[in-house]
């Protein structure tokens, strides 16, 4: 059985009926964290959008994660927030969110700054692509033999994104990645058949 658990990330417009597809999504299977990523819109819309969300995933015991902005986290309470290269440092947003924030980094496929985050106290780092993605143009690939070597050094965990399906993931999960992060393989379909579908290769949590 593997320890790898799903790791969802929002699509970009999370509106309209996006409350009950949520819902409906974390209701069809194991999910340990869900990323909020909405992009272009100011923090007073964002955290308007981002309040039924939180809610349904605090009923669920699912961890709510912001992306890019610490101070989006900061001011709707979330549980964490994920930083790319260019969006503030790990001691930055370990001072403003404090002890139990959950600190993940995009680390592309780059050994050298997964090491850098988890030297400055991430909670968790991020490498990808690891397959063809529609959600975001892809600059860096990554191999499964990234994750097997961060296994092999480091205990903090470790998540991969990248045009993740239920039918590609399983070399990663073998490989050792402790989260597949997901968005277009559950929002561009059926999110429920989705979730269980990925459950059926993770096994139960």
């Amino acid at each position: 059985m593997s320890n790898c658990q799903l790791y969802l990330i929002s699509p970009l417009e999370v509106g309209g009926n996006f409350p009950d597809r949520l819902a409906r999504a974390l209701d069809a299977g194991a999910v340990a964290a869900f990323q909020f990523r909405v992009k272009g819109i100011d923090e007073h819309e964002a955290a308007r959008l981002a309040e039924p969300l939180q809610a349904i995933c605090a009923e669920r015991e699912v961890a709510f994660i912001v992306n890019d902005s610490i101070s989006l986290a900061k001011r709707i309470g979330a549980d964490g927030v994920h930083l790319g290269q260019d969006d503030g440092t790990v001691e930055e947003a370990r001072q403003r969110l404090g002890r139990e924030a959950q600190i993940g980094v995009t680390c592309h496929n780059s050994r050298h700054l997964a090491m850098e985050a988890g030297e400055a106290g991430a909670d968790y780092v991020a490498f990808g692509a690891f397959f063809p993605t529609t959600t975001k143009d892809v600059k860096h690939h990554a191999t499964p033999d990234l994750l097997e070597w961060w296994q092999a050094i480091m205990e903090i965990p470790c998540v991969a994104i990248g045009g993740i399906t239920p039918e590609n993931c399983a070399p990663l999960v073998a490989a050792g990645a402790d989260f597949l992060a997901v968005s277009g393989a559950v929002w561009n379909g059926d999110e429920a058949a989705a979730v269980k579908a990925f459950a059926e290769v993770l096994g139960p949590a």
